[in-house]
């Protein structure tokens, strides 16, 4: 989400909640978001902005209809499409093909999905082999789980191509490490040990050809950047990033100098090093220093995490430095004696894709601007139908079936399949039984 929007979005809903204890705005990541919706619909609701790209207005608009609120409109932020390389990678014929040929040439295959895929991608996928979504921050455990239930299965895992191959990147750190079964079952999975999680790692199969145009600018001279100027450092990855800046990090992590996860799982990390530097209270000043490897719009619950704890402990010591790496193609040369480059490729604000400001262009389409145009016409309920009908998400599976089923319901189960494995620790039992049939 665009910096400013989020920064403001979080000072008003701190003020709504001390005003008016109830909560009509939620930050969250695509699978909350419908759970925060059906939350505001309870409590009264009209309408739904949903600040997102459009695969994200379209599962909360679904998860509202399953709950029944179909009735309340979702509103995106643009009347123009809000797109998103990576769920758009899985929409092609190539994704299809590669699932009906992993089906055809595996025994027990289980297609594992990133949640962040339109709901056609997981109707058709849906139809085509066992499907689960999942998130970066439950991607581990569920390949993790599933082998356990099912040893001998085949994982398809896409579309991020990135976080595929870096998953099968850190089980063969783990076991290059020398991790014994032990401490493979108290950190990983109390049923898996060497054999299991080596035979895990040759069974998964990754989509070849699926990216973010924003965790791909972490690319080659960003990875230089960081080893030559910031060795010093804490290093974070996000699982989407490319190979080489996730390797930099989860070395880093087997001694305590790194993190690689979801941006859930960097939060944690910065905040805990921050709470450990502040708990010292040494007379010393000391400055943290951060990379972030990862979409730059997580600054705002970064810098809110550090100074609640600095606040908490009444540390006035400890400084926090968050660190953007980018490459020489994100910096501009200007006139000026005293600042001879700034940040921004010379074409404007935005970033470059060798590795730049780090920020989504098309979550940048939700801006302050955008959004107080959709509530004013919210509030002229004469303009709301005409100015926001074209804000309405997309509703590609409205009345359609796919190989007689319900196409709404199909793209709707890999994701209560989840849910089920979030809430039970298991894998859903009609799941595993369409794996192993």
């Amino acid at each position: 989400m665009d910096v400013e929007l989020q920064s403001v979005l979080t000072a008003v809903q701190k003020q709504q909640q001390l005003d008016e204890n109830r909560n009509r705005i939620a930050i969250a990541d695509s699978l909350a978001m419908g759970d925060f919706a059906v939350k505001m619909c309870e409590d009264g609701a009209s309408s739904i902005a949903c600040l997102g790209v459009d695969f994200m207005a379209e599962s909360v608009s679904a998860i509202m209809s399953k709950n029944g609120y179909g009735h309340i409109p979702v509103y995106r932020a643009s009347s123009k499409p809000i797109g998103c390389s990576l769920s758009e990678s899985a929409e092609r014929e190539s994704y299809r093909a590669w699932l009906h040929k992993g089906k055809s040439e595996n025994t027990n295959p289980l297609h594992i999905v990133y949640i962040n895929t339109s709901l056609e991608t997981k109707a058709v996928s849906s139809s085509i082999v066992p499907t689960i979504t999942c998130t970066s921050s439950n991607v581990m455990s569920t390949m993790l789980q599933a082998s356990s239930e099912i040893p001998n299965i085949n994982i398809l895992y896409g579309p991020d191509t990135y976080m595929g191959n870096n998953l099968v990147t850190m089980f063969s750190t783990i076991l290059d490490a020398g991790w014994d079964d032990n401490r493979i079952a108290k950190t990983l999975h109390p049923e898996h040990n060497r054999e299991s999680i080596r035979r895990l790692r040759d069974n998964i199969d990754v989509y070849p050809d699926g990216n973010c145009i924003v965790h791909h600018m972490f690319g080659k001279e960003v990875v230089k950047t960081v080893k030559e100027q910031y060795d010093d450092a804490y290093v974070s990855a996000h699982l989407e990033v490319p190979g080489e800046m996730f390797e930099i990090a989860m070395e880093k992590s087997l001694n305590g100098k790194g993190v690689v996860g979801s941006t859930s799982d960097i939060l944690k990390f910065i905040s805990k090093k921050v709470l450990e530097a502040a708990s010292e209270n040494g007379k010393s000043s000391r400055r943290l220093k951060f990379i972030l490897g990862t979409e730059a719009g997580m600054v705002t619950s970064i810098v809110k995490s550090v100074q609640d704890i600095l606040d908490k402990t009444k540390c006035n010591n400890v400084e926090a430095e968050i660190i953007f790496p980018v490459s020489s193609e994100a910096m501009m040369g200007v006139d000026d004696d005293e600042l001879a480059v700034v940040p921004g490729v010379a074409g404007g604000e935005g970033c470059s894709t060798a590795g730049g400001c780090a920020t989504c262009p098309f979550m940048k389409m939700n801006s302050l601007d955008a959004l107080s145009d959709v509530v004013e016409s919210v509030i002229d309920k004469e303009q709301e139908k005409v100015n926001l009908k074209s804000h309405l998400p997309p509703n590609r599976l409205e009345g359609k079936k796919i190989n007689g089923v319900n196409a709404i319901d199909l793209g709707t189960e890999p994701i209560l399949y989840m849910r089920k494995f979030m809430t039970d620790s298991t894998m859903p039992a009609n799941l595993v039984k369409r794996i192993t049939s």
